[in-house]
C-alpha cells in the first residue's frame, strides 16, 4: 500500500510479498483539544507501518466510542465519523497482521469490559506466548463461573484481544493495577497504548525491541510509535518511554512505574527500513543512519561504476550515502508509480509478464551504456532484485552491481515484521556468490552486521538483529500458538490460521538469548 511519503511497504513485484511493517499507535490526552482529530493525523504519520485497518477510540469521560474500518487512515474516516469521537483522552491503531487474520474482527483498538467502566487498547509489536495467555483467559473466566466474553468471544484472533481480556478481567483491581499485574506476564515485542474513561497508558516491553515516545502539547500528552508522528500534531519530543515502564497520563499529571528491569534490544530494521526517515530513535536520525549505512556500504564494498541509483524510495538514503563516499554520481535510474500498492485487479498473464514495470520504470536516456551500482535496503526472496536486474540490462545498462544497506536477511522475525520463511528466504539457503548468479547481477555485496549496527549509533548489545543472526533475545512463539501456515508470516490475507495445539517446526528458530527465557 502506498505510504503517506510516497513509498510502497516494499519496491516488490505484483503479487510479492517484501518485509511488512509492524502496526503504529498513537495516544493523546487533552482536555480542550480535538483529541479525535489529533489522533486521525497521528496516525496518517503512522500510515507506513500498517495499511489493512485503522481504527480510534475515544472517551467522553463517561463512555468510550471506537471507531474503525478496514483500509487506510484516510479510507476509514471522515468529517462525520471524527465529529462524532468527542472527548478529552483517544487512542488509535493502524494494522498490519501479524497475529490474527486481515479481517474487521481483528482490527483495533479492541475493547474491553472492566470492573469500573471500559479498556480500550492498541498494540504494536507480536508476542511469543499467545498460548498461554489463551489458557490464561480461558482459566480466570472458568474461575469466575462466567463464560469468555469480550472480543475473544466475538471472534477476535489476535495477541492484543488477549491482552485486552486480562486486563478487563480482575473486578478486584484498578486498571492500572491490573496492567501491574499483566504486564509482566506478556512476552515479545509489545508497544502498547491503552485507556479507560478518564486516563491514557502506555507501556513498552522490557526489550523495547519495537519504539514508544512521549511528547508533550500545549494542554496535554501524547505517546507514539514515532518522533514523526509527534511533529505532525505540533507536540514536542520529551523522551522515549523507556522499557519496561508504564506510563499514566490523567488530570493529576503523569505518573511513571516499572512492571519489568529493562534489558534493551531495540529492533535494528527500524533503522534499515521500517520508520519513517524523518523520525529519531534513541537520539539517532533514521535518514542519518541509512546514509552512513550507504556511506559505510561504499568502504565495505567499492566497485567501479558510472552511475549510483537507488531503488526507489527504499534505498534512497543509502544511495545517497554510497555516492558520497565512493565519489560516483549520484541519480535517479528508475521512475516509480506512487499510485500502485496492492492491486486488487489481478494483472493478467501478459501484464504479469512485465512484472515489476507496474511500479518501476527504467529512464533509458540515464542508464544506457553505463555501470550501474544499485542499492536497496534489502534481499528477502529475490524476486524482486532478480526482475530488476533483467529490466535494467534490457534498457541498455553495461554493468549491474547490487548493493544492500543490511546484512542477507536469513530468519524469520517474531517480533511485529511479517518476512517470509525461512525457507523462503533466499539467504537462508544460498551464499552471496550465488544469490548474486540467482539474480544475474556483476557483482553483490552486503553491508557487514558491524557496519550496520555501527550506522545505527546504537551498541551492538542493545540491538535485536535477530533476522540477520537467528539470536531472538525476547524469546521465540511458544508450541501450540497460533500462527500462519507460512511459518513466520503474519496470518493475513489469503493465509490460514492454525488451531491452538499445533506445534512449530523447530527448525526454522535461531537461538534464544538466555535472559529471553526468564
Amino acid at each position: 500500500m502506498a505510504r503517506p511519503d510516497g513509498r510502497l511497504s516494499h519496491d516488490v513485484l505484483p503479487g510479492e510479498k517484501g518485509p511488512q511493517d509492524a502496526c503504529g499507535v498513537f495516544g493523546v490526552w487533552a482536555p480542550g483539544e480535538d483529541v479525535a482529530r489529533l489522533t486521525y493525523f497521528g496516525l496518517y504519520a503512522l500510515q507506513h507501518r500498517g495499511q489493512e485497518s485503522a481504527g480510534i477510540a475515544a472517551s467522553s469521560g463517561e463512555q468510550i466510542l471506537v471507531y474503525k474500518d478496514m483500509g487506510l487512515v484516510s479510507q476509514v474516516f471522515d468529517e462525520a465519523s471524527l465529529e462524532a469521537l468527542k472527548g478529552s483522552v483517544a487512542i488509535g491503531h493502524t494494522r498490519y497482521s501479524t497475529t490474527g487474520a486481515s479481517r474487521w474482527e481483528n482490527a483495533q483498538p479492541t475493547l474491553g469490559a472492566t470492573a469500573a467502566g471500559t479498556v480500550a487498547l492498541a498494540h504494536n509489536g507480536n508476542l511469543t506466548n499467545t498460548a498461554q495467555l489463551r489458557r490464561l483467559v480461558a482459566e480466570r473466566a472458568e474461575a469466575r463461573g462466567e463464560p469468555e466474553a469480550g472480543e475473544v468471544a466475538r471472534g477476535n484472533t489476535t495477541d492484543t484481544a488477549l491482552v485486552t481480556a486480562l486486563l478487563a478481567g480482575d473486578p478486584d483491581r484498578t486498571l492500572e493495577a491490573t496492567a501491574q499485574e499483566v504486564l509482566p506476564r506478556l512476552r515479545g515485542a509489545f508497544s502498547l497504548v491503552f485507556m479507560d474513561e478518564t486516563t491514557l497508558y502506555a507501556a513498552r516491553d522490557p526489550h523495547g525491541v519495537r519504539p514508544l515516545v512521549l511528547g508533550r502539547l500545549e494542554r496535554g500528552w501524547v505517546v507514539a510509535s514515532e518522533t514523526a508522528a509527534l511533529d505532525i500534531v505540533g507536540a514536542s519530543f520529551v523522551r522515549e518511554v523507556e522499557p519496561g515502564e508504564l506510563v499514566a497520563v490523567d488530570a493529576d499529571g503523569l505518573r511513571f512505574s516499572r512492571f519489568a528491569p529493562a534489558t534493551p534490544r531495540g529492533c535494528v530494521f527500524e533503522y534499515v527500513y521500517l520508520a519513517r526517515p524523518d523520525t529519531t530513535i534513541a537520539g539517532r536520525g533514521v535518514h542519518e543512519a541509512r546514509v552512513e549505512m550507504g556511506r559505510r556500504l561504499a568502504a565495505e564494498h567499492p566497485v567501479e561504476a558510472d552511475l549510483v541509483i537507488p531503488t526507489p524510495e527504499s534505498g534512497t538514503p543509502a544511495a545517497i550515502g554510497y555516492a558520497q563516499a565512493s565519489g560516483i554520481p549520484y541519480g535517479q535510474g528508475l521512475v516509480k508509480n506512487a499510485y500502485v500498492g496492492r492491486t486488487f485487479i489481478q494483472p493478467n498473464q501478459t501484464i504479469r509478464q512485465l512484472g515489476i514495470r507496474l511500479k518501476l520504470n527504467p529512464l533509458r536516456d540515464v542508464i544506457a551504456g553505463k555501470r550501474l551500482v544499485v542499492i536497496d535496503d534489502s534481499i528477502v526472496r529475490g524476486n524482486t532484485q532478480r526482475a530488476l536486474v533483467r529490466m535494467l540490462r534490457e534498457a541498455g545498462a553495461a554493468e549491474v552491481h547490487v548493493r544492500i544497506s543490511s546484512p542477507p536477511v536469513q530468519w524469520p522475525c517474531f517480533y511485529g515484521i511479517d518476512f517470509a520463511t525461512r525457507a523462503e528466504l533466499i539467504a537462508s539457503g544460498l551464499g552471496v556468490e550465488e544469490v548474486r548468479h540467482s539474480l544475474g547481477a556483476d557483482s553483490l555485496g552486503h553491508i557487514s552486521l558491524d557496519g550496520m549496527v555501527a550506522a545505527s549509533g546504537q551498541p551492538r548489545e542493545r540491538l535485536c538483529t535477530a533476522c540477520f543472526t537467528g539470536t531472538y533475545p525476547a524469546g521465540v512463539p511458544d508450541e501450540g500458538r497460533p500462527v500462519a501456515r507460512s511459518l513466520g508470516s503474519g496470518a493475513g490475507e489469503g493465509q490460514e490460521e492454525l488451531p491452538l495445539g499445533v506445534a512449530i517446526d523447530r527448525g526454522d528458530l535461531g537461538r534464544v538469548e538466555p535472559a529471553a527465557q526468564q
